[in-house]
């Protein structure tokens, strides 16, 4: 759902970018208290993994694709806070090194792909973890759900920002029912990769999973055929468990999914690229600015041959990204323990 450069004119862009600066201020203010010395690294893990998923388009209908937007993802696993910020450092580096999603229309992707999947997907998470079992398929299942129903959210916040600043003429009846209902399908794989990804992180490091915090309930094991709480053990204390091996599964993970399964997603269109054609949206598209960057389209220039190409620009750029991501989340920790300091020092 990236919004390439003509799409919106430049008042809205504009605005779109005031506001998405607005709420990436906000979440640098917030992020500082989800992150911990632990959680600061992972959080850039978590962005490059987001940039290796987005990768992957799968099919969704005849002739499109769909991929993951990442902000239920982020959210559920480091905060919604730090989740804004993980899906924002993504598309900045997207659009900066791969022309992927326009310069100026920055601000409205930031806003429909990371501000809206972010709110709408956690306040889905949190509503419905108080009315299920405190148990973590609960939290795999408000995973589900969440990310399913923050895909169409995007697209309906897309197409509101394009009723308000759209450069073509089209009917915005058109434009919303199109979008909205190829995101519907797109939203069941994005539903399918958050609550696998949450599902996989919460059965060996619970602890790490902002959205499981202050899960209690009991581990069970199955005696003669019954189900009884197993004797509770005296946990490593938090801050002593190492996170160095979930660090380095995910980053060998986003590697090879970026540098080798990308290969093999579908070449078809995705959601807005296809309702753009259709509708005729694209009639103003403008070059990418960055259209001569030597990674642009995911490609490496002057590698002729096409897997390596891609395998190289994915490899990469989960590179740039963790690097990005993990130093701008230590240096909002590190802010946020300097206050901290100061606040100590002074009233000592």
């Amino acid at each position: 759902m990236h919004v390439p450069d003509g799409f919106i004119n430049a008042p809205v862009s504009v605005a779109a970018g005031v506001a998405a600066g607005a709420a990436v201020a906000l979440s640098l203010r917030g992020a500082r208290r989800e992150l911990d010395e632990r959680t600061a690294p992972l959080a850039g893990l978590v962005a490059a993994f987001v940039f290796a998923v987005q990768m992957l388009n799968f099919p969704v209908a005849a002739g499109t694709s769909g991929h993951l937007l990442g902000g239920a993802l982020a959210a559920i696993l480091v905060g919604p806070y730090t989740g804004v910020l993980c899906v924002s450092v993504v598309l900045l580096m997207q659009g900066i090194l791969f022309a992927d999603g326009g310069l100026t229309a920055l601000g409205v992707n930031i806003t429909v792909m990371g501000v809206v999947t972010v709110v709408v997907a956690y306040a889905l998470f949190r509503g419905l973890l108080k009315v299920l079992p405190p148990t973590r398929r609960s939290v795999t299942a408000a995973a589900f759900v969440a990310a399913l129903l923050s895909v169409p959210a995007a697209a309906t916040a897309f197409t509101a920002i394009y009723a308000i600043g759209g450069t073509t003429d089209v009917a915005i009846g058109k434009v919303f029912t199109a979008m909205v209902g190829v995101h519907v399908l797109i939203g069941i794989g994005e539903a399918a990769i958050t609550a696998a990804t949450v599902g996989a992180v919460i059965a060996v490091r619970p602890d790490l999973v902002h959205g499981a915090r202050g899960l209690t309930a009991p581990l069970k094991l199955r005696v003669d055929g019954e189900l009884v709480d197993a004797p509770a053990a005296a946990p490593a204390p938090v801050a002593a468990r190492s996170t160095k091996k979930v660090w380095a599964t995910g980053l060998v993970t986003a590697l090879v999914l970026a540098g080798f399964v990308s290969y093999y997603a579908s070449a078809s269109p995705d959601g807005l690229e296809k309702v753009a054609a259709d509708k005729g949206i694209d009639e103003k598209v403008e070059d990418h600015a960055a259209a001569d960057s030597p990674l642009a389209d995911y490609g490496v220039k002057n590698v002729d041959d096409a897997r390596l190409s891609g395998g190289l620009a994915g490899v990469i750029g989960v590179g740039v990204t963790v690097v990005a991501g993990t130093g701008i989340f230590w240096a909002v920790r590190r802010r946020r323990t300097e206050e901290l300091t100061a606040t100590s020092v002074s009233a000592g």
